[in-house]
């Protein structure tokens, strides 16, 4: 339990010291070009994908529409990761949306901070204010905790040009810690996580 108030410590100064990945922006409001997603119909793709251990799900979505408003796309993905101190994640998955069709993309990135463990997760990322499908291939900053052994249910901000990506996981595996890193959206896979 200690632990945790620690690493939940580390997390509020690093996230005080940063304010534009934390505060939410105000939602643009819907319009034809540019058609957004409910929350009923994330809260069903996400069943559906992530299965049986979806029941903290539908309370996730709703805080991230709370803080960001719907977005404008969402990606579905798998990626595994491992940390000590310095880690690694990556990921490949579809981007879909309602307007500009899907695109297949991968990720993968560099972490640094007290994080220590792997996993491995299957991924729902919303995507906020996307302006045009290509826009994804980028960097997007941000920072992490976990605090999980065997499985577990996380949503994370990522940010990069006005562009919000939520990363909602399912994981298994042992995973502790915090940590500053970023996510390249790449459309072919690479190894290389800078």
């Amino acid at each position: 339990m200690r632990v945790l108030r620690v690493l939940a410590l580390i997390a509020v100064s690093i996230l005080a010291s940063s304010p534009r990945l934390v505060l939410a922006q105000p939602a643009p409001p819907p319009d034809p070009q540019r058609p957004y997603y409910t929350p009923g119909e994330l809260v069903n793709t996400g069943q559906r994908f992530f299965g049986s251990v979806s029941s903290g799900l539908a309370s996730l979505i709703e805080r991230a529409v709370c803080l960001w408003g719907l977005p404008n796309g969402y990606m579905l993905g798998e990626e595994a990761g491992g940390a000590f101190f310095g880690g690694l994640r990556y990921g490949d998955g579809m981007l879909y949306t309602r307007n500009v069709g899907d695109l297949k993309v991968f990720w993968q990135g560099p972490s640094v901070g007290w994080d220590f463990g792997g996993e491995g997760a299957r991924t729902m990322m919303l995507v906020y204010n996307l302006p045009a499908i290509q826009a994804i291939h980028q960097r997007f900053g941000g920072i992490s905790g976990s605090a999980y052994f065997v499985g577990g249910f996380g949503m994370t901000a990522l940010t990069a040009n006005d562009i919000v990506l939520v990363p909602i996981r399912s994981g298994v595996g042992l995973r502790l810690g915090a940590n500053v890193g970023y996510l390249k959206f790449t459309p072919q896979p690479t190894l290389n996580p800078f």
